[in-house]
């Protein structure tokens, strides 16, 4: 599991183990606080059978008021735990922490690297990321609730032009190019994000379906051109999509519908009044792993 873009950098991790269930609980609360410094976070499986993951938090910059606020945040959660530190001089942090995470299956789709493809199964829809290339693999429960939600939304709806925003490594926008096959504008605001999607939309042979582009939010000519969209799926995080609701109902088609992501459990409420109040109504919520994806329709 991990929450960040690809970075290289001097760092320093800092790193505990715990049980999954635990792990899953100090990802979510490390994540909201460190969400304006954008710290990455990851969790790797040491040991399966005995339920050992290991939770990291890479960090610069003064680290010791760092490791004071995730002890803050443990002691909070009751789950102090013994922070042990290591010195990451310009490590490639994004490929060391998918190493060994293993593929996952949402819904019709299969997320996994190289090393996996003998492990599809028939009728799957394969979507091929590279660790080093990673951003929202389909490892993270947002991620993965979107593809089960779109899944549900093409076989009802039937779009017929569709939106990413916020494509990160394109997951979303290749998911719904091979499922629904049409055209997908897939927009992020870091130019390396957009740089790696269309290598995937590449590597997943959907280019031709898969527009990237470097886009702040809404602020771009290609979304008049291209919108109104009959579906629109945004993986953010909770703040920023509701911030951004006046521009989903003004480049959603009537009738369209939005997928929301990257929200968790006690945020859900205050993300669906943002968009009522923009004349959209709730249709699904999709519980996983502390996150949720939401459902709405204008």
């Amino acid at each position: 599991m991990l929450k960040q873009k690809h970075r290289l950098m001097t760092q320093t991790r800092l790193y505990f183990t715990t049980g999954k269930i635990e792990a899953d609980r100090i990802f979510a609360a490390l994540e909201t606080a460190f969400e304006d410094e954008g710290l990455p976070i990851a969790i790797l499986e040491v040991d399966e059978d005995r339920d050992i993951q290991e939770v990291s938090l890479y960090a610069d910059g003064d680290v010791d008021a760092v490791e004071a606020r995730v002890e803050e945040i443990l002691a909070g959660l009751a789950l102090s735990r013994p922070i042990a530190r290591e010195p990451v001089p310009d490590i490639d942090w994004v490929t060391r922490s998918l190493e060994g995470l293993k593929p996952v299956r949402a819904g019709r789709f299969f997320v996994h690297g190289a090393h996996d493809r003998r492990k599809r199964h028939s009728g799957e829809l394969a979507i091929e990321i590279e660790a080093g290339l990673a951003f929202g693999t389909g490892h993270h429960g947002t991620t993965a609730g979107c593809l089960e939600m779109l899944e549900q939304v093409v076989r009802r709806e039937r779009p017929l032009n569709a939106l990413d925003l916020g494509t990160g490594s394109a997951v979303l926008a290749i998911a719904l190019a091979k499922l629904a096959h049409i055209p997908v504008l897939a927009t992020d605001i870091d130019p390396v994000a957009t740089k790696v999607a269309a290598a995937n939309a590449r590597l997943n042979h959907v280019k031709a379906l898969v527009e990237t582009v470097t886009a702040p939010g809404f602020h771009h000519p290609i979304f008049a051109a291209r919108g109104p969209f009959d579906l629109i799926v945004a993986n953010i995080l909770a703040r920023p999509l509701m911030r951004l609701a006046p521009e989903m109902a003004r480049y959603i088609a009537l009738g369209g519908s939005i997928v929301l992501s990257g929200i968790l459990d006690r945020q859900r409420d205050a993300v669906i009044s943002a968009y009522v109040g923009q004349q959209f109504r709730h249709v699904r919520t999709l519980h996983r792993e502390g996150w949720v994806t939401i459902h709405l329709k204008r």
